[in-house]
């Protein structure tokens, strides 16, 4: 089998780099910081004529008709480029919510006890119900809230203190939370019963792990784009007549964001493919320890500088600390891993993590 991107994958993945690279450079990343993340519509309507969100609908269905892999490629991009915005979960919304997939409608999501990005511009929230470990017999729901139930809940929330500028945070109560009857689905959802149907049951194996693996993607992206940093910084930098790179200490910092980098770059790429809940756990935390790693190494060899206002070493690390936090923590992460090499509580494998049983194979899991 051959894992390597084909042509078509790299092409895709150049030219969101080309594309985030004209409308989303380094003054306009300043700008969205001097707006405390207030997000850019027109660059929303942007990805969404790009292919971005509606990237893995059918083509019947106004998609692009691309699958996981190619989302883990340009959330990839999305990560290096510090893309501000619920991209994750209108990305997974398009087909579900009017006006997701072309980038008109702004959709987040709220899950167990997490913080909501972008709750004050959204179009409409995705809530998701349970923990969603992936054992089987657990099960989680999803509600889209748009309407006067989205403003209930919105006016129910309170904004909290963020790490990230550019990710303003807001938490809802526990007893803000609506029940399943208060909440109202999209025009979009109800004309597409069948589909929505058909995937409404597949989010305790889908939603939360894909929103996971999408996250590590971004992570990834960010882990590279700091060892790229790092690297031209060390043959910029000069001390003593030497470019700092030159000194040992700091050629095994680079080395080390390196290692850190292509494992998780591995784990990302194979879960995307196999769907595995297991591989996807292990992506998300090679991927977390990869981006917060980085991002600290990157910041040690910037010196001094690296800690001011002014570089971009820091909006790294404080977004890696966030998606750390989202969707699959580390702790859930090995918890899930410890779960799937025991032999008392096996977890779903590949196709059978959404709803679709396999034969047991005989021995271990």
């Amino acid at each position: 089998m051959d894992f390597q991107l084909s042509d078509d994958q790299r092409a895709l993945r150049s030219g969101m780099r080309d594309l985030l690279g004209a409308v989303f450079d380094r003054d306009r990343l300043r700008a969205a910081v001097e707006r405390d993340g207030a997000l850019d519509r027109s660059l929303w309507r942007e990805l969404g004529a790009a292919g971005f969100f509606a990237l893995r609908l059918p083509e019947e269905a106004g998609g692009v008709g691309l699958g996981l892999p190619e989302a883990v490629l340009l959330f990839e991009e999305a990560g290096r480029a510090l893309l501000p915005g619920p991209l994750v979960a209108t990305h997974l919304a398009a087909g579900l919510v009017k006006g997701a997939a072309e980038g008109e409608a702004v959709v987040t999501a709220v899950a167990a006890d997490q913080p909501v990005a972008h709750l004050a511009e959204a179009d409409a929230v995705l809530v998701v119900d349970g923990q969603a470990s992936g054992l089987p017999g657990e099960t989680e729901g999803a509600e889209v809230l748009s309407g006067e139930a989205l403003r209930a809940f919105v006016a129910a929330a309170g904004p909290v203190r963020s790490m990230d500028p550019l990710t303003p945070l807001h938490r809802a109560p526990a007893d803000a939370k609506p029940a399943p009857a208060a909440s109202e689905r999209t025009r979009a959802d109800a004309e597409r019963a069948p589909a929505a149907t058909e995937r409404a049951p597949a989010h305790a194996g889908r939603f939360r792990f894909e929103a996971a693996l999408l996250t590590a993607a971004e992570q990834l992206g960010s882990a590279a784009r700091t060892t790229e940093a790092a690297v031209q910084h060390a043959g910029d930098r000069e001390q003593f007549g030497s470019p700092i790179g030159s000194f040992q200490a700091v050629k095994h910092l680079c080395a080390d964001m390196l290692a850190r980098t292509e494992p998780a770059r591995a784990a990302v790429y194979a879960a995307a493919v196999t769907g595995d809940p297991v591989e996807i756990a292990a992506a998300k935390l090679l991927a977390d320890e990869a981006a917060v790693g980085n991002a600290r190494d990157c910041l040690q060899i910037h010196g001094g500088m690296g800690f001011t206002w002014e570089a971009d070493v820091h909006l790294h690390l404080k977004r890696a600390w966030l998606r750390a936090a989202s969707w699959l923590t580390g702790a859930g992460a090995e918890e899930l891993l410890a779960a799937g090499l025991g032999t008392a509580g096996r977890l779903p494998r590949s196709s059978a993590a959404y709803g679709r049983p396999v034969p047991e194979a005989g021995g271990g899991g």
